[in-house]
């Protein structure tokens, strides 16, 4: 991950860092931000929320007045650092941690917005046995339009499933994720027939 952001493999070469176009076109962003701000302020008692995958923080920064705490969770340190020093809030956490590998922070609410779609489904696995101790998963995905095959396994990196016609979805083989409910919350179709972003909330208990 680290060899993307110094090589701006995601775009963005004016910026120091830069975590895609779909952290970034307000087509995408600014809808997103609506449902899940939407989400967050039904509760009247805020909710502590982890952001794992937090990047260069371009979405993450509109949310934080809207939870109790929001800890912000990725894997480069560099990227980790520097919002640190961008970013100041009293209720804002960063941390350090490979998710798959580490244990992850205490909280009411996940965000992983494109994330799982870059990693293999072992690392996802791994993800998934941790994800039991949340309430709330609001995940977002990059998939296909129409029917696709979904999981089809990958090597971790730049690169997502959309191009072999997959994507990630918790409920299908091999992940087979067990959920109370869930609802779509946001569903942006992208220009020129490359797939939808897909943003679902997950009631886990």
């Amino acid at each position: 991950m680290d060899q993307i952001y110094e090589q701006h493999l995601w775009g963005g070469k004016d910026f120091d860092f830069y975590s895609g176009y779909g952290s970034h076109d307000n087509n995408i962003v600014k809808p997103y931000l609506e449902a899940v701000i939407n989400f967050l302020d039904s509760f009247s008692e805020p909710l502590v929320v982890c952001d794992l995958g937090c990047g260069d923080f371009n979405i993450g920064k509109h949310l934080t007045s809207h939870t109790k705490t929001y800890i912000a969770v990725d894997i480069v340190e560099k990227l980790i650092q520097r919002n640190k020093a961008q970013f100041k809030a009293d209720e804002l956490e960063f941390h350090c941690l490979d998710i798959s590998k580490d244990d992850l922070p205490h909280a009411d609410c996940v965000i992983l917005r494109q994330v799982l779609q870059h990693l293999s489904n072992t690392e996802i696995h791994q993800i998934l046995k941790k994800l039991r101790g949340y309430k709330y998963i609001i995940l977002t995905e990059h998939v296909p339009i129409g029917n696709f095959i979904a999981n089809k396994d990958i090597i971790s990196g730049q690169g997502i499933r959309l191009k072999q016609n997959s994507g990630v979805n918790l409920s299908e083989s091999p992940f087979h994720f067990k959920i109370k409910d869930q609802k779509t919350l946001n569903e942006h179709f992208v220009e020129n027939n490359k797939g939808r972003i897909l943003t679902v909330l997950y009631k886990v208990f």
